[in-house]
């Protein structure tokens, strides 16, 4: 055999060597079908508990949308305890006086004007009831009712109203006592509904001067209604411990009443309520409509409120732009309690802040 063909023959034997794995060790990249089972487990173990967390959260969330805004849901029934301050026993006992003479009056007024009930419907089609008290007067008081509640739940500011000279409509707000609808609209879609009520007013007196007075959710509808485009016929606000947006109070419960934080259920839950009612809980906000409100607003806020912040009160008043604004903050009020702990103090701030913007 030639020198050449040894070279050849010698080169090839070192190429062999040098591809085959060295003995006693193994080649790191190769992927034994034990290995490829055992990953295919853990991906698979993986992707199943990210789907349970994902359809626990979208469960939860669809949850949370029916209890907190569907027609049937349970968010009304609220029993928990917060870190406030405790009213005194002396302005409980007068609050409880104060709330049974005025069911009394309230009684006796409704015998002697029953209500006119009235419709509109709304711009999703949704036929809403009001209640109207007639008056012989171009002054008007549109009265706003809270949460889950009803145009009754306001008859105590409606009589109020109507006493003092005004013509008086008072609606059930969409998914709330006579009115159709699936889902609360927590002031954010009732803030279009009250500008058709409004639209219901001019058609029955062009010369209307038109003040809203909301209470709790129906605060919130009056704050948000501020920042919309209103005909020059409405005058004023007076919100009555309203919330500053509807992911801020749904927050605060999530918290109290479940002892969860917002992530990931309440953004769930908003997502949840933009697919099934329309709006999302971050779109609605009321801070951001008062921002944006030039007519005159009257604040007014318990300072024991156990369901929305008293702390509100000046983050809303702060927010609204101009000098035409006013608050008032009721000693030992709860929520909703203002005007029975201190009628007179109440009654007579409202009045006399109309009193600057309709004569």
């Amino acid at each position: 055999m030639s020198s050449k063909d040894n070279e050849k023959k010698n080169r090839a034997v070192n190429q062999t060597n040098a591809s085959e794995l060295t003995p006693g060790t193994e080649n790191e990249n190769a992927v034994t079908p034990k290995k490829s089972k055992k990953k295919k487990v853990i991906l698979s173990v993986i992707i199943s508990l990210v789907a349970v967390i994902l359809i626990v959260i979208i469960f939860a969330g669809n949850y949370l949308v029916n209890y907190a805004i569907g027609k049937g849901g349970d968010g009304g029934n609220r029993q928990v305890s917060l870190d406030v301050q405790e009213a005194e026993e002396g302005i409980k006992a007068i609050i409880s006086a104060n709330r049974a003479l005025a069911k009394s009056d309230n009684e006796i007024f409704l015998n002697e004007h029953p209500a006119e009930q009235v419709s509109i419907v709304s711009n999703d089609d949704l036929t809403l009831q009001g209640f109207y008290f007639a008056n012989d007067s171009h002054k008007w008081a549109i009265t706003i009712h809270g949460y889950r509640n009803n145009h009754s739940g306001m008859m105590n500011v409606s009589r109020n109203y109507f006493e003092q000279g005004f013509q008086v409509l008072t609606p059930d707000l969409r998914a709330c006592g006579e009115s159709d609808g699936d889902y609360v609209g927590m002031g954010w879609l009732d803030k279009s509904d009250i500008l058709k009520w409004i639209d219901w007013i001019l058609q029955k007196d062009p010369e209307a001067e038109i003040l809203l007075h909301g209470v709790s959710m129906g605060a919130a509808t009056t704050m948000m209604t501020s920042g919309e485009n209103t005909p020059d016929q409405v005058k004023l606000f007076v919100e009555d411990c309203g919330y500053t947006s509807v992911w801020d109070i749904f927050a605060s419960e999530l918290k109290l009443r479940f002892g969860l934080p917002t992530f990931p259920v309440l953004y769930s839950a908003s997502a949840m309520s933009k697919i099934k009612a329309g709006y999302s809980f971050g779109e609605a906000d009321a801070l951001e409509q008062v921002k944006k409100c030039t007519k005159p607003m009257l604040f007014i806020h318990g300072d024991v409120d156990n369901f929305i912040p008293y702390e509100m009160l000046d983050v809303l008043y702060t927010a609204k732009p101009g000098d035409n604004k006013q608050k008032l903050t009721v000693a030992g009020a709860g929520h909703g309690e203002s005007y029975y702990a201190d009628p007179d103090t109440y009654w007579s701030t409202v009045f006399d802040f109309i009193g600057q913007y309709i004569k």
